[in-house]
């Protein structure tokens, strides 16, 4: 990944963000759930979209419940969430391929559907519907895609859904292309919202049960291995939260950040030709499945 020293930005203490409304979408676990709660923690108005809800007890935190893995389901979702007084919305859902393809009800590879096809649902439903003035804090309605944008991951345009062959990383790769397409795709078609991309890059969360297994023990030795030397979630969020409500990004449209806030440049070959090309290609793969 390729850093663009040219941005900058100062972090502000996330505090007294009582006037801000934040959507998260796949905000009940891993990396969502903790900018959920960071934002909720400084008193921001927070709505998470997911299958489980765990934080009963925080204050400032709405649940709405959706089965993420359905494209019919997260559009429903999408259509009924209100978000004319949104200021941020992010969306983290996102899980691993397995070692063996699965196939959810719908037709569709499930990490392709989970990590990235749901988005591209829901960003249609949702965009145009949020306000499109300066709020409060000096900027106008943000969207942050999280996947792995600025790897220099193109996917496979010609084998979106895995039909032809399979393997986990290549699968997964596709879910990566997706989303990094999907930021500058968008930006090229919504004039009144700003898109974002969002690197994490290796973090100890649940994000690889399903390729190694919810509890086995492969599971625990990987993760305890990457949680000697990568970030927690909480660790994570505490950093880029202040990101999400920089001033500086209002002349950074369309802009890719890794774990440290630092702005990245796009992946080699991801031209906005290429985006539009990879997005039109996804929507053909759920028009063939009556999904679109």
């Amino acid at each position: 990944m390729r850093i663009d020293k040219t941005f900058s930005w100062i972090p502000k203490k996330l505090a007294n963000l009582g006037d801000l409304n934040i959507t998260v979408v796949g905000g009940t676990g891993g990396l969502g759930r903790a900018i959920s709660r960071s934002f909720a923690d400084a008193g921001a108005n927070v709505t998470v979209v997911g299958q489980t809800f765990r934080d009963e007890k925080q204050k400032n935190i709405k649940f709405v419940r959706a089965d993420l893995s359905s494209i019919n389901e997260s559009r429903k979702v999408a259509r009924e969430l209100d978000v004319s007084s949104t200021h941020i919305l992010v969306f983290t859902t996102g899980i691993f391929a397995a070692s063996k393809r699965q196939e959810t009800s719908e037709g569709l590879e499930r990490d392709m559907a989970v990590s990235f096809l749901n988005r591209m649902v829901m960003v249609p439903e949702l965009v145009p519907r949020m306000h499109s003035k300066e709020n409060f804090y000096g900027f106008i309605p943000r969207v942050f895609i999280m996947a792995y944008p600025g790897s220099n991951q193109l996917g496979n345009i010609d084998d979106l859904n895995s039909e032809k062959s399979y393997g986990s990383m290549k699968t997964h790769m596709n879910t990566v292309a997706g989303n990094e397409a999907l930021v500058y795709d968008s930006v090229s078609k919504y004039k009144n919202v700003h898109f974002y991309g969002l690197n994490p890059g290796l973090v100890k969360t649940n994000i690889r049960n399903n390729l190694f297994g919810e509890g086995s023990w492969t599971s625990k030795i990987m993760e305890g291995l990457i949680g000697w030397f990568t970030h927690t979630p909480e660790q994570y969020a505490s950093g880029i939260s202040p990101l999400l409500i920089a001033k500086e990004l209002e002349g950074l449209n369309g802009g890719i950040f890794n774990k440290n806030g630092e702005s990245l440049y796009p992946s080699k070959g991801f031209t906005p030709e290429y985006a539009s090309k990879y997005i039109k290609a996804s929507e053909d793969l759920l028009i063939s499945k009556n999904l679109f």
